[in-house]
């Protein structure tokens, strides 16, 4: 059953993700049929075709490496502006290659289409076209991130205990062995129980547990009265916060660092308990917010990439450990989510939560990538666009002839180490999650 259930998990992320890519796709394909320009391939992977039909001028299939997809476009490349033939470039493998994609994009235009080429679009159409895939995986995501956090709540402390200290150590200290001869807790010398639910501090409602810290860390040596609800009666007790050091925290609710490098701590009240946690739905205003927390996010991990990448191999060739906090592969993605699916004492609903909540931080995580501007990367084609637009804006500005569109298959040579480069990535990250993969669940 166990086995059954890591399948079941893996082959759900795996459909997510392919549909993720296939949308991506779809992101491209609408706003350039919407402006004219003929497609002629939408396909959802790389390399052979496996299966393919064609629906008008478009042939929609499905190709042997599921790495990724590609609508095809008429016209990436503007011919030569003199006479229309393709433009010459220089010997050499790259220039021989970028006079190659030129004559391709340039064969592909047969009579009528002169006008519903790529390169004569205006560039903000051409923006327009090459966004469409990150912006759908930014609705993707942001959808996915709706579900979770409205549908299935997010996990917030409670005001009910659960845990109560019996004995006072100060941060970084083991409780004593004996506890005969420890210094109890105010939360124990006041009779506190786990499961008891506190409604009231000093004489004031308790609406939450944040709230409640933070008045306890305010009242350090005043004797206050607290009421619990236990077992459906309503008990008041008194309880006098200790000034204790205590570690602090960073907006992410991690350790924070001294300017040594040490754990950081302060003085406040404490008692000495601590909360359970429970699945909180949210309201649709948290939704955007906590998208663009998780963007924060995946954008530090990729400009951090090549020193993460290092880490990576690392742990991937000797024994180090591998960051929980790093990038992982598509394969590491569906082996979280078969141990999640194939937990037992996790319930259903928090495993498919946990499943949505990774097929949308997949697609913020594609929607992030991208956007770098380098080919073939969306990112690079949006930066083509905007030098031409830029260069043209300058012609106009001095009075000279319109250069017109930039040719991107000068930046081929760019192109091919790019993808070389992403594919030594992916293999990377794909051999360290099979032989050291990431533990995120501790």
């Amino acid at each position: 059953m166990t086995v059954l259930l890591f399948i079941l998990g893996v082959a759900f992320v795996a459909v997510g993700i392919a549909a993720s890519i296939a949308l991506h796709e779809v992101g491209h394909l609408l706003p350039a049929k919407l402006f004219k320009v003929r497609v002629t391939k939408y396909m959802i992977g790389f390399g052979p075709t496996l299966f393919s039909r064609r629906k008008g001028e478009t042939e929609y299939g499905f190709k042997a490496i599921p790495a990724g997809g590609y609508v095809a476009m008429i016209g990436m490349y503007p011919p030569n502006p003199a006479d229309g033939s393709v433009r010459p470039s220089s010997t050499g493998m790259f220039q021989t290659l970028a006079t190659e994609a030129r004559s391709l994009a340039h064969e592909e235009v047969g009579p009528g289409d002169e006008n519903r080429v790529f390169y004569k679009l205006p560039v903000w159409k051409k923006i327009i076209i090459m966004l469409g895939g990150p912006f759908m995986n930014l609705v993707i995501g942001v959808v996915l991130t709706g579900v979770l956090l409205m549908g299935f709540g997010a996990a917030q402390p409670s005001t009910t205990l659960a845990d109560v200290n019996a004995c006072q150590v100060k941060a970084g200290e083991a409780a004593p062995a004996n506890l005969e001869h420890c210094t109890p807790t105010p939360a124990a010398a006041a009779g506190l129980k786990p499961g008891d639910v506190v409604t009231a501090f000093d004489g004031k409602a308790v609406p939450n547990w944040g709230t409640l810290t933070q008045w306890i860390r305010a009242s350090a040596g005043k004797s206050v009265p607290l009421t619990v609800e236990r077992n459906g009666t309503s008990i008041t007790t008194t309880i006098t916060p200790v000034l204790t050091a205590r570690p602090v925290v960073d907006a992410n609710g991690l350790p924070a660092k001294d300017a040594a490098g040490n754990a950081a701590t302060t003085d406040v009240g404490f008692i000495g308990v601590g909360p359970t946690t429970a699945m909180v739905r949210q309201p649709i205003t948290a939704v955007l917010p906590a998208v663009g927390n998780s963007m924060v996010q995946i954008s530090g991990v990729v400009l951090n990439l090549p020193q993460r990448l290092v880490g990576v191999a690392q742990a991937a060739f000797s024994s180090a450990p591998r960051d929980p906090n790093g990038p992982i592969s598509v394969v590491g993605v569906g082996r979280v989510a078969g141990e999640v699916a194939a937990m037992d004492d996790v319930p259903v609903s928090s495993k498919l939560a946990t499943l949505i909540g990774l097929i949308g931080g997949v697609n913020l995580a594609l929607c992030v990538f991208n956007l770098i501007p380098l080919l073939p990367l969306d990112g690079g084609h949006v930066l083509g666009a905007l030098y031409e637009g830029a260069r043209r804006l300058v012609a106009k500005l001095f009075g000279r002839k319109d250069p017109g569109a930039f040719d991107i298959a000068k930046m081929l040579p760019v192109t091919y180490v790019v993808a070389g480069i992403l594919m030594v990535m992916g293999a990377l990250l794909i051999y360290a999650d099979i032989v050291k993969p990431v533990n995120i669940f501790g």
